[in-house]
């Protein structure tokens, strides 16, 4: 079975890959990761959707919940830590599983990705709800591991978003919405670290990009919710300060310390004349919307 799976078909394209010259080897790697952005691009209106119906459960006060093994695994991992530091999104609502536990983002746990049960098992020691968003990731779309947490995230009442660069395959068959990557054969038979795994991180990218900017968190395209929390993010919040604003370099720091570094804060207090506490609850008053916040009467 697994020899019919497009991401373990041996490529037609390179069948001497390893005769070639460094040059060429090269320009033929990285040509072909071009089919993974034609993958997610094919996929966007599957992913758009899925965007769709999580964004009323995180509105509720849902997590995101990522499984993954492998290479996927990593990828989930991945994604849910970097939506802190870029959108403050607190990490009790970002949560990662990888076949294996934490160990295995850093060493391969052979056999892990095969046991469905432990899938299980992970998922429901997170006590998920039918707030909770899961995104189970696998190149495959047959792995047990996923397809336990998918199993047990359905039960829980979660919305379930399947990612899989197999068509027809358990994981995509197993969610509410599938979103196939179809990236087709490895240029290195069966590496699915290559196109397959590009096309998950830009997927997962897009997704929780795209969540983050409909809860308010960018500013026209400014990512004006995020942690000022070493020396290159603060200076990084002075410049988005400042761009959104137009004032200098010293009021931009003066309002930003005034309340504890918040981009966002910082650009309603400058532009409707508003201390700290006044700009932090008339953005709440709107959901976090600069947007709604600046047009208010």
């Amino acid at each position: 079975m697994l020899n019919l799976l497009h991401t373990e078909s041996p490529s037609l394209q390179h069948p001497d890959l390893d005769l070639y010259d460094s040059a060429r080897l090269m320009q033929a790697l990285v040509e072909d990761q071009q089919a993974a952005l034609d993958a997610v691009r094919a996929a966007a209106p599957a992913l758009a959707a899925a965007v769709d119906t999580a964004l009323p459960r995180i509105r509720a006060g849902g997590r995101l919940l990522y499984a993954g093994a492998g290479t996927s695994g990593r990828l989930g991992v991945l994604d849910s830590v970097e939506l802190g530091p870029t959108f403050s999104w607190p990490a009790e609502r970002a949560v990662a599983l990888i076949a294996g536990g934490a160990s295995a983002m850093f060493v391969a746990v052979e056999g892990a990705e095969d046991d469905q049960d432990q899938g299980g098992r992970d998922l429901m020691a997170q006590q998920p709800g039918p707030q909770d968003v899961l995104l189970a990731l696998a190149a495959s779309g047959q792995t047990p591991y996923v397809l336990g947490a998918l199993a047990a995230a359905r039960a829980a009442g979660c919305l379930t978003v399947g990612l899989a660069n197999n068509p027809g395959s358990a994981v995509l068959a197993a969610c509410d919405h599938p979103v196939l990557l179809d990236t087709g054969a490895e240029i290195i038979s069966g590496s699915t670290r290559l196109k397959a795994g590009t096309a998950q991180k830009i997927a997962l990218n897009s997704f929780s990009s795209a969540l983050m900017v409909r809860l308010n968190k960018v500013h026209g395209n400014l990512m004006v919710d995020m942690k000022a929390t070493n020396a290159k993010l603060i200076r990084r919040a002075v410049a988005l300060t400042r761009r959104a604003t137009g004032v200098d370099e010293a009021r931009a720091q003066q309002a930003l310390s005034q309340c504890d570094f918040s981009v966002k804060t910082a650009i309603v207090m400058l532009l409707r004349q508003l201390d700290a506490p006044d700009a932090a609850r008339l953005l709440e008053r709107h959901q976090g919307s600069v947007r709604h916040a600046l047009a208010a009467r």
